[in-house]
């Protein structure tokens, strides 16, 4: 019956293994472990880690993000704290930043669209992650863990790539 229901879809699923994709670290006390790269790079989905006492700096999002507390809490800028099983939506433009509080690390399942731009202090960008930046850091941090990289993207087959 399951193969018969994936055989109506042009596109097969695709599942991704704790194994297959390593933590790549994005500041300290902060990792991502990337998922899979949104059609047309318009964004990607992820895991993202933060240790307790640690925090995301102020960034902007050029586009909608979704974001799903699986472990651990945080409280982002408007004071709200956000547990397991809580939602955040950020709209598009929006400009946020949020801390992991308690014992634990806080896991967050995301899916960005766009882009998330780091800002300095005056408001200027720093840096910028995006579906193309997080492709060549799932290449290096593959790499670096000894894993044979997989394509992201969700048109293409996924076959592991060298």
């Amino acid at each position: 019956m399951l193969k018969t229901m994936a055989l109506l879809h042009d596109q097969p699923p695709f599942a991704t293994r704790p194994e297959d994709t390593a933590w790549m670290e994005i500041g300290e006390g902060r990792g991502l472990k990337l998922l899979r790269i949104l059609p047309d790079d318009a964004g990607y989905a992820a895991i993202m880690r933060v240790d307790p006492g640690h925090a995301i700096p102020p960034h902007r999002h050029t586009g909608a993000v979704h974001a799903y507390n699986l472990k651990g809490s945080r409280r982002i800028h408007t004071g709200d704290v956000i547990g397991p099983g809580g939602y955040v939506f950020e709209p598009p433009g929006n400009i946020d930043t949020w801390e992991a509080i308690g014992d634990e690390p806080c896991l967050i399942l995301i899916v960005v669209e766009g882009d998330v731009e780091y800002l300095t202090p005056e408001g200027h960008v720093a840096e910028r992650y995006n579906a193309a930046g997080m492709r060549a850091l799932h290449l290096k941090w593959s790499k670096a863990a000894g894993l044979r990289p997989f394509e992201l993207s969700c048109a293409a087959h996924p076959e592991r790539v060298s």
